[in-house]
């Protein structure tokens, strides 16, 4: 799999409530801890990290750190280094041979493809189902990390089936007496009825229907026959292809060239960034976005509450397609890898106290119990009054730079929930309309089946080297046909140049690494 490091994967992560208990394989090696810190017997292991963080440094020596210390009785030394510094700075170290005994990625790159081959990292098919929370991780997604048939990493936990998916101004609807659109006939005639009958009822024409970014981003999929990222269509040999380049694609892209040119998208999204995009929405200039239950931005609902007391929102589900289908494309199922050195395979005392320790932020923990109560979220948030309060019924960290909690040092600090609706994250929101808008979308998505991408469970060296340079070309071409630059009679001509350019070598690796993986068609959850 190639990672592009998305926006909505990062914000997946964000504000992530981590919870714990004691490991669950100590049957199997991994010792026992109590209250006040190391057991009886047992050596004391220096434990090495490498990470990274896209902000401040938790302090060497930090309280947390101390605290992880004396629970697992080790001398654990990590080392943090800025996002942008930390490919180059991982490649020199692995270069030189003197690997950290845990590795922390974003995801499953050229580089961990290549030093998985080389044996940089420990082997883990047979420790990952000693581990609860480890053993909860599926046989598709372990495909993503899984090299020549063994496991090189574990996987940090992502929601499976909550993707950003369309969500539509029901307020502007009811005043206009429509109905959430069913198929793309009605979400045309909804989007230019916000653009040209005044929805919201200001008497001014300053309304319009989809909001739009750089890259067609939302490109308004609505299931996954019409997902650009969804390797679900197949071209005339027979291959899986991309949706970016289907004739389902190309449909959509005459779709959006329509409502382009009744001026229900916005104007010139080309030159526009995701922020600037996200404020045509919540600042009520249009009447169709995104959403998704997790990780959306209390402020920005806040900022629409003030200025539209009355808004309603609410999903769009899926559209059934042409092939009988309906539904939306799942994620990863993943977001960060943690990998052990190779070196570790001669000390497995020092493995399992590191299963243990990784093990010990991932236990899922329900939303009720997170609080002082639960003696294990106490530990790992730093202790209530020290790193952490309840204020309103709702966690308040200290921030990490601070480094009150073994939260800002452990490698895995994302709890692995049963199932999606576990993480209750609607009832974590205050703003009523933003709590729900996320109740219903996980109402919806727990209704909605969802296409598991098989793109997700293998690796294309060439698409890793060269899928941000073809998808800008791509992006570029598509977006001039919307814009009425380019006749959409060019697109066997595009799709050609895409090919040419590496496009075919991409699809033929992906296709061999599926068929070896024993891929047998598509598989919805």
């Amino acid at each position: 799999m190639h990672y592009r490091g998305k926006a909505w994967a990062a914000a997946a992560l964000a504000g992530a409530i981590i919870v714990t208990s004691a490991c669950g394989g100590e049957d199997e090696g991994a010792g026992r801890t109590n209250e006040g810190g190391a057991p009886d017997g047992q050596k004391k292991h220096t434990i090495t990290m490498i990470d990274f963080r896209y902000g401040a440094f938790p302090p060497t020596g930090g309280k947390g750190l101390q605290m992880i210390n004396e629970k697992f009785n080790v001398d654990f030394k990590p080392q943090y280094v800025v996002r942008s510094d930390y490919d180059q700075k991982l490649s020199a170290i692995v270069a030189s041979g003197d690997i950290p005994d845990i590795i922390v990625m974003e995801g499953p790159d050229s580089n961990f493809y290549k030093w998985a081959k080389q044996g940089a990292f420990l082997p883990l098919n047979e420790l990952l189902d000693k581990y609860p929370t480890m053993k909860l991780i599926p046989d598709n997604i372990r495909k993503a990390v899984t090299v020549n048939g063994k496991i090189y990493a574990i996987q940090k936990y992502l929601t499976e089936n909550y993707q950003l998916t369309p969500v539509i101004r029901k307020d502007w609807l009811d005043r206009l007496g429509l109905a959430v659109p069913k198929n793309y006939d009605e979400l045309k005639q909804v989007a230019i009825a916000f653009t040209k009958n005044d929805p919201d009822g200001n008497g001014k024409h300053d309304t319009y229907g989809l909001a739009m970014s750089a890259n067609i981003n939302p490109s308004y999929a609505m299931g996954a026959y019409w997902d650009l990222e969804a390797w679900y269509h197949q071209n005339a040999d027979g291959q899986l292809i991309p949706g970016m380049i289907s004739e389902a694609r190309k449909q959509h892209i005459a779709w959006l060239a329509d409502l382009y040119k009744e001026g229900a998208i916005t104007k010139d999204f080309a030159l526009l960034n995701w922020a600037q995009t996200n404020k045509e929405f919540y600042s009520g200039k249009a009447g169709i976005f995104i959403g998704t239950p997790r990780g959306m931005n209390p402020t920005y609902m806040q900022g629409l509450v003030d200025l539209s007391p009355n808004a309603q929102i609410v999903p769009i589900p899926p559209f059934q397609a042409p092939d009988g289908s309906q539904g939306f494309v799942s994620s990863p199922g993943f977001y960060g890898i943690v990998m052990l050195n190779a070196k570790l395979a001669k000390e497995p005392d020092k493995v399992a106290k590191i299963m243990e320790m990784i093990d010990y932020g991932r236990k899922f923990v329900p939303l009720e119990q997170r609080n002082a109560g639960n003696a294990d979220f106490d530990w790992l948030n730093g202790k209530e009054g020290q790193g952490y309060t309840i204020e309103n019924g709702n966690v308040r960290r200290e921030v990490e730079e601070k480094g009150l909690a073994p939260i800002n040092y452990l490698p895995d600090k994302t709890m692995w929930a049963p199932n999606d609706a576990a993480n209750g994250y609607s009832k974590e929101y205050t703003v009523p309309l933003l709590r729900d808008l996320a109740a219903s979308l996980e109402k919806m998505h727990g209704e909605t089946k969802h296409l598991v991408n098989p793109i997700n469970e293998v690796f294309s060296e060439t698409r890793a080297a060269k899928d941000t340079e073809l998808s800008r070309f791509l992006y570029t071409e598509q977006t001039k046909m919307i814009f009425g630059e380019k006749p959409l009679s060019d697109w066997d001509a595009m799709v050609k140049e895409w090919s040419d350019k590496g496009g075919a070598q991409i699809i033929k690796e992906v296709n061999e690494s599926l068929k070896a993986n024993g891929y047998a068609g598509p598989q919805w959850k």
